[in-house]
């Protein structure tokens, strides 16, 4: 009897909750013409995107190149314009990021790493992704997750009834970069990647191109990913075929493909001299010890931790996985006033503290316990003062586990130092240059003549051919170097 009151409100039971809520929240998807659930309006897609967008560009620069930002906006623009929600803020940037990867927010803000494109070979290949990005958007994809969510949550089923609206919720819940890690399931890839073939054919693309940009993303998931985003097969389930999907969908469409649009050397000359791989500039693993040639700094991870250079941090974890280290900028002014900061928490207290300077530079530190879920943790942090900013360096693990580790922490804690190394601070990236063949060649003997900095296999991959394959004369190769 108590738990039928519980699941009732005034009279009306859950199921009279439920039924009421999939009769008021039915919507026509405009990208399929189905009437589906939907929580989420078109102004709440737009308010989440645009708060992802913002933080995105926060986190990771934009390529300085205007041409290049220029011509990925007018390939997406006219695509945007044969789909089927022309009126969205639709805005297309191309992040400074090693990361094969694509990704779209809700309300139409879509962004492409420079990664992605120094692998593609062709204009088409770029609106094959394009389409598929625009996809997700038009047919609300991310709002359909969040208002699936949504409606088999109980307590937010009867919270949203009670108070008239679900606003509260879709306006904080998986918002910001947040929403990036959202994956989509089978059947929305699956959508989008159809959604995708019909707005690049409308545009008179060759849809062959979905083809092989998915052959291209299979061939380089296989290799390690470099970059500060996650790579595409990890925002993007890889469902099985889609290269034999795409074919079918080729293999009955009405016109004749040969006819439509590839622009391969156009698009090429467009990215020759993009930054190929991690920019060393933004920082560089050598080992466990982090070089950032820019900000001049140097520090050094625990040995064996996998590290990663991150938007908004350089973390590391053991190989356990029960410990964990970051380096971050911290807001304040100072290192002792970020330390009373960062103490002054709920639920973190100080166990000891130092203002010992660190190789030189101001410092503050401090040993902690806190306790986060009901979970006691015990760390250290560090906080240093150098050129004009306040790093923090912070490593926790669990309260048990904490000695294991104090020694590995209180080394990489007092590690920041200068960099003075001339070799690391002149570190340049390489780029990608065209090379036009003088005859026909395979790409072994095109690497003997001109030798790139990357592995031949990657090379490959990026040039879209196979080792052993015959490239013919007057073809635009990419080199990297």
């Amino acid at each position: 009897m108590n738990d039928f009151r519980w699941w009732s409100i005034r009279g009306v039971t859950f199921a009279g909750l439920m039924w009421s809520l999939l009769v008021t929240a039915c919507a026509v998807n405009p990208a399929t013409g189905k009437r589906e659930l939907s929580l989420v309006s078109e102004s709440q897609e737009i308010a989440m995107g645009q708060q992802g967008a913002e933080e995105t560009l926060r986190s990771i620069p934009l390529v300085p190149d205007s041409a290049v930002q220029r011509y990925v906006r007018s390939v997406a623009m006219r695509l945007v314009g044969v789909a089927e929600r022309p009126n969205l803020p639709w805005t297309f940037h191309v992040l400074d990021d090693a990361a094969v990867n694509a990704f779209a927010y809700p309300g139409g803000f879509i962004f492409l790493t420079r990664g992605i494109l120094t692998h593609m070979n062709s204009e088409a290949e770029l609106a094959g992704v394009l389409g598929h990005e625009i996809g997700h958007v038009t047919a609300r994809h991310t709002a359909s997750q969040i208002s699936k969510a949504q409606l088999f949550t109980a307590g937010l089923v009867v919270g949203s009834v009670v108070s008239s609206t679900v606003a509260q919720f879709a306006g904080t819940a998986g918002t910001g970069l947040g929403l990036l890690f959202m994956k989509f399931g089978r059947d929305a890839e699956y959508q989008a990647d159809e959604l995708g073939f019909r707005y690049m054919t409308r545009d008179s693309y060759d849809p062959r191109a979905m083809s092989s940009m998915f052959t291209m993303l299979q061939r380089q998931s296989a290799m390690s990913g470099h970059g500060r985003l996650p790579e595409w097969q990890s925002t993007h389930p890889d469902p099985e075929n889609r290269v034999a999907r795409n074919d079918q969908r080729v293999s009955s469409f009405p016109g004749d493909p040969d006819t439509l649009r590839i622009s391969r050397d156009g698009f090429l000359r467009v990215t020759d001299g993009l930054i190929f791989g991690e920019d060393p500039r933004q920082g560089f693993f050598d080992g466990p010890t982090f070089n950032h040639p820019d900000l001049r700094f140097t520090i050094r991870f625990p040995e064996g931790w996998a590290t990663r250079n991150q938007p908004d941090a350089v973390v590391a974890s053991s190989p356990e996985g029960d410990a964990m280290s970051a380096l971050t900028f911290a807001a304040e002014a100072s290192a002792r006033t970020a330390l009373t900061a960062f103490l002054g928490q709920s639920g973190i207290q100080s166990v000891r503290q130092n203002t010992s300077s660190v190789n030189g530079l101001t410092g503050a530190a401090a040993e902690f316990v806190a306790v986060l879920d009901q979970k006691r943790l015990q760390g250290m942090v560090q906080f240093v003062e150098y050129d004009g900013r306040v790093y923090r360096l912070l490593g926790y693990t669990g309260a048990n586990t904490f000695g294991r580790y104090r020694s590995a922490f209180s080394q990489y804690t007092t590690s920041f130092s200068r960099l003075t190394d001339r070799a690391a601070l002149d570190r340049q990236p390489v780029h990608v240059r065209l090379v036009t063949l003088p005859r026909s060649m395979t790409l072994e003997a095109f690497n003997q003549a001109y030798p790139s900095t990357i592995e031949i296999d990657r090379l490959a991959v990026i040039n879209g051919v196979q080792l052993g394959e015959t490239m013919p004369r007057g073809r635009l190769v990419k080199q990297v170097r």
